[in-house]
């Protein structure tokens, strides 16, 4: 599956460029930008899955490589290290130093 079965590819071009810029990535403004924050839970675990590309049930390989936008599209830019330590601040409810699908699912719908 394709994260563009579930998300429209015009949003996710548009919600890439309004983080174009570095230290501009704001997990709510892209969430609603790309539609993810109306759709369905079972969209949003969907999504997940596919940014789970390991299957950990987690997302902390990518955002400890700071790759969380290329799973929209490849030529996505990094995260800045700033970014990416807010992402986790905000998504990482229990604590754990990672992301699972009900934080995401969580973090989705803030």
């Amino acid at each position: 599956m394709a994260i563009t079965d579930i998300l429209a590819a015009a949003d996710i071009t548009a919600a890439l460029t309004g983080c174009k810029a570095a230290d501009s990535f704001s997990y709510k403004t892209f969430f609603a930008a790309v539609g993810l924050s109306k759709k369905s839970a079972g969209d949003i675990a969907k999504v997940f899955g596919i940014i789970d590309q390991d299957n950990s049930g987690e997302t902390w390989a990518l955002l400890s490589k700071r790759l969380f936008l290329q799973n929209f599209s490849k030529d996505a830019r990094v995260l800045t290290a700033a970014e990416t330590k807010a992402f986790l601040a905000a998504g990482d409810s229990d604590g754990d130093g990672k992301i699972g699908v009900d934080e995401f699912s969580a973090l989705v719908k803030a």
